[in-house]
């Protein structure tokens, strides 16, 4: 093949180090469900691909650019690299198509060639190393230590391939390796950082929601659950069971010592996220719940708490501090949706129960008729998260399916995602900065924002529409908007847009 014929277009994957060192048999059920779980995510993305090709020591994904944002966000993948070229495993094709690719790339800059061998291939990395190092840039600087540009080729008996670029993945273990549980989502910061920690420890992770305060909490509280369904959960379709908590709220507030509410509260939580978790044969409930952050959740309330659990009780954020978990929540991706999510369960009075005595917990809860929870479990609302259409959540006058004539468009993505692609004059403000600064911008322009889906920057489009911008998400997200631009004739080489906040 020539470095060209797949250079783009070829990815290779390398495992989680968690997984390389279980036993050949785990082993190999893992890296099988890892395989399914990146067709599963390809599809899920509309990204073209051929195959993905489990090799044993590494994964081989054969797709286009577009796999690399599919890539980040798979669980069990620890690193991939965009493979530039290939050759025969033969020292003087290695060392012309090597030169071919590098020779440029190296030019003022100081190198190294990493030459590695897999599958019994014979040819020797040493002399690889030394002699395509020397032919890359005679007379340049070669440093071993710490390179500028490290050239790397795997060869193999198949043939060897080139890469330079080394991506982190997000690591942890394929979803679906450790069974199936439940988490109760919230929709604030804590419960859904929660969830993503468990995912990526390999669990099949299904979400229960108590809604306490109607149907504008519950299309914020659907749409975090969106995210992390469309974003991190391939190989199974996630479910969002909700549950209506309001008649329990009412029964708790006419019945329970205000003090115990709280404690109460989190009580039939744990007993209905049970219910739920048995019935669809899942073995854990996960929470949010982080010690001594609130008042239900001191040491002496939580183990108050803990009976009322049928399953096992995971609880990952329990060591982390509120700012830990703030920031943790923008690499899941629900930040901007989580601001918005008021902290309906707070059902706290003055001097709420910081120490309860199971005992006394036990005596509030009795006030309660035990037939209180059973029908609002049973007549929950299950929803397909992966199925359930985006639009679905928000406001229509959020979205526009076009870009106006002198809109501004704004990139509302990590800086890495807009540094591989973005719009021809999109200004990159990632969702937590775009949301803290966005008052600054000149009011009397349009805005078009974009993200990977078109949710997250719907909340912010929402935000800056009431603070009275012209604001709006591109409908789709980055998959529409290109293949909007692909039908408007828009190439990535249009002029700028001046700045806004120039």
């Amino acid at each position: 093949m020539t470095p060209a014929s797949q250079s783009a277009r070829s990815f290779l994957v390398r495992l989680g180090g968690e997984v390389t060192t279980k036993s050949r048999r785990v082993r190999q059920r893992f890296q099988q469900k890892l395989v399914q779980n990146l067709r599963d995510a390809l599809a899920a993305h509309q990204v073209p691909f051929r195959q993905v090709e489990n090799q044993w020591s590494r994964l081989l994904v054969q797709g286009d650019d577009s796999a690399t944002e599919v890539l980040r966000r798979t669980f069990g993948v620890q690193s991939f690299s965009p493979i530039e070229g290939f050759a025969p495993c033969q020292l003087e094709q290695i060392v012309q198509i090597g030169k071919q690719l590098y020779h440029q790339r190296v030019q003022g800059r100081t190198y190294a060639v990493r030459a590695h061998r897999s599958g019994g291939c014979r040819l020797s990395a040493q002399r690889v190393n030394e002699t395509l190092g020397a032919a890359l840039n005679p007379g340049a600087t070669v440093n071993l230590d710490r390179p500028e540009v490290t050239v790397h080729v795997l060869m193999t008996p198949q043939g060897a391939m080139f890469y330079h670029q080394v991506i982190p993945g997000p690591g942890g273990l394929p979803v679906g390796v450790q069974g199936k549980a439940v988490a109760l989502l919230s929709g604030g910061f804590d419960s859904a950082v929660a969830a993503w920690h468990v995912l990526r420890r390999g669990v099949e992770l299904h979400y229960v929601f108590f809604n306490l305060a109607g149907a504008a909490y519950q299309r914020l509280v659907v749409s975090v659950a969106k995210v992390l369904a469309d974003l991190w959960s391939y190989g199974y379709r996630p479910q969002l069971h909700v549950v209506d908590f309001e008649p329990v709220v009412r029964a708790l507030r006419t019945q329970v010592n205000p003090k115990y509410v709280q404690v109460v509260l989190k009580r039939l939580m744990y007993r209905a996220g049970s219910q739920v978790a048995q019935e669809i044969d899942a073995q854990a409930i996960v929470t949010g719940e982080a010690l001594g952050q609130v008042s239900s959740q001191t040491l002496k309330n939580l183990a108050a708490i803990q009976p009322a659990a049928q399953v096992l009780v995971l609880r990952p954020l329990i060591g982390l501090d509120k700012e830990d978990i703030i920031a943790q929540s923008r690499t899941v991706g629900t930040y901007a949706l989580s601001c918005k999510v008021q902290e309906y369960c707070a059902l706290v009075p003055e001097k709420p129960v910081t120490a309860a005595r199971i005992e006394a917990v036990d005596n509030e809860e009795g006030k309660l008729s035990p037939e209180l929870l059973p029908p609002l479990v049973q007549q929950r609302r299950v929803l397909d998260l992966r199925r359930l259409e985006v639009e679905e959540l928000v406001v229509e006058s959020i979205y526009i399916d076009h870009v106006p004539q002198g809109a501004q468009v704004i990139d509302c993505r990590p800086d890495y995602q807009y540094d591989a692609w973005h719009y021809p004059g999109a200004i990159n403000l990632p969702l937590e900065e775009l949301i803290d600064n966005f008052k600054h911008l000149q009011r009397r322009r349009c805005y078009v924002l974009y993200c990977p889906f078109g949710l997250q920057s719907a909340a912010v489009a929402e935000k800056m529409q009431q603070a009275g911008f012209e604001a709006y998400s591109f409908r789709g997200g980055t998959a529409a908007l290109r293949r909007w631009m692909q039908a408007q004739g828009i190439t990535e080489d249009d002029p700028l847009v001046p700045d806004p906040r120039d």
